[in-house]
């Protein structure tokens, strides 16, 4: 028996008028942080502080998991809790994050910098590099491959 993250038998999603149903606070006041922090210090080093907060937020949860798979479902757990929803895939290359929504998605069209905090946070969080590879279409959703390595067991 297969323990893990697999396809969801079902699969929903909110529409953007339930979407809209949240709170819209905090989209304008970041977006508008970031353009202003980007103004401040420039394109780079608002990404390096970005990533900054990503170790930041990693630091903050205690990493229980012992085995790189265990690690990267905790990883999964935590872009879930996040607003992600979003799933663990096995390939015959390693492993993707792959979510259905994006918990950012009201900045990463113009403020891709904040899916590489992301990327981080999931780096630090398995021990593993995580590179983003998300949409960041009209329906922004996350996707993080993870780096080869070893055991996943």
């Amino acid at each position: 028996m297969h323990q893990g993250s697999g396809k969801p038998a079902y699969l929903y999603e909110l529409t953007p008028a339930a979407e809209n149903l949240f709170s819209k606070a905090y989209g304008p006041v970041l977006h508008q942080l970031l353009d202003v922090l980007n103004e401040q210090v420039g394109y780079e080093q608002s990404e390096a502080l970005l990533r900054r907060v990503g170790r930041r937020m990693a630091g903050e949860r205690v990493a229980a998991a012992d085995s790189a798979r265990a690690r990267l479902e905790e990883a999964v757990a935590t872009l879930n809790e996040l607003g992600g929803f979003a799933e663990l895939e096995e390939h015959n290359t390693g492993f993707i994050i792959r979510s259905y929504s994006c918990p950012l998605y009201t900045m990463v069209r113009d403020h891709p910098e904040v899916c590489r905090m992301i990327e981080t946070l999931l780096s630090e969080l398995t021990g593993i590099p995580v590179h983003e590879h998300c949409d960041r279409g009209d329906r922004p959703r996350c996707c993080f491959e993870v780096a080869s390595f070893g055991d996943t067991t």
